[in-house]
């Protein structure tokens, strides 16, 4: 069977993580060429605000936004997944399926459980995708050890300091198009729904805010932070901003 091969995977706990927390760096890495994929672990089904059939139906209309190759869902119980064998090797198979370079993933430490566990969840996945006694199967077809060569946190709600930042200056408007696909979620004045933290006014508002906040530390107008566990090295100097 032949798997796709992606540059970057980037998962999301729920549907409109990876737009808030890393879509401009993925609509400018889409510009350089790269195929990127976006796997969300569960329906989001827990939100206050809109249903399942809904978000599934936004987080569609947001792929086509930023440009990526795939998205799926792994239909995890939104608020209850656990980072435990048989959630493992479900991403295992994701990750051995499309073959990542890089993969993007929720933030470590944030207000939202499901954050810091999908953090959890698809990092050790990384780890254990490399190793070949663990057999797994797609469509009855054994596959292949995969181990992403990088694996990278993005920010969402805390303020965590970030490792390194992307310059998204280019590519903002994309990044929040793609956020404003989740109209369930976020501010609409027409909305008979209950107010939420994301859905009040000011809350797109203080994301644009935040990547210039991070944007002006490298002296650019826009950026996205990212975490990571491992020291980064750089070939020359010059590679800094």
């Amino acid at each position: 069977m032949k798997e796709i091969k992606l540059d970057i995977l980037a998962f999301g706990a729920h549907p409109d993580d990876v737009e808030l927390g890393c879509g401009g760096t993925l609509a400018k890495e889409i510009s350089l060429g790269k195929k990127v994929g976006i796997i969300d672990l569960t329906r989001g089904e827990l939100g206050t605000r809109g249903s399942v059939e809904t978000r599934n139906n936004e987080s569609q209309v947001a792929s086509k936004i930023l440009g990526v190759s795939v998205r799926e869902n792994l239909n995890f119980r939104d608020g209850f997944f656990l980072n435990d064998e048989i959630h493992q090797m479900e991403v295992i198979k994701c990750i051995r399926k499309y073959k990542p370079e890089i993969i993007l993933c929720n933030a470590q430490d944030d207000r939202h459980i499901d954050h810091s566990k999908g953090a959890s969840l698809v990092s050790d996945s990384c780890f254990l995708s490399g190793l070949s006694k663990i057999e797994t199967k797609l469509k009855d077809f054994n596959q292949n050890e995969w181990r992403p060569k990088n694996v990278y946190h993005y920010i969402q709600w805390n303020n965590s300091t970030p490792n390194f930042l992307v310059d998204i200056s280019e590519f903002v408007d994309v990044k929040l198009n793609a956020i404003k696909a989740y109209s369930s979620q976020f501010y609409n004045a027409t909305s008979k729904e209950p107010e939420t933290l994301i859905s009040k006014k000011n809350f797109i508002e203080n994301v644009i805010n935040r990547s210039s906040d991070l944007g002006r530390l490298i002296g650019v107008e826009n950026a996205e932070g990212f975490t990571t566990n491992r020291v980064i090295g750089i070939n020359k100097l010059n590679d800094l901003k």
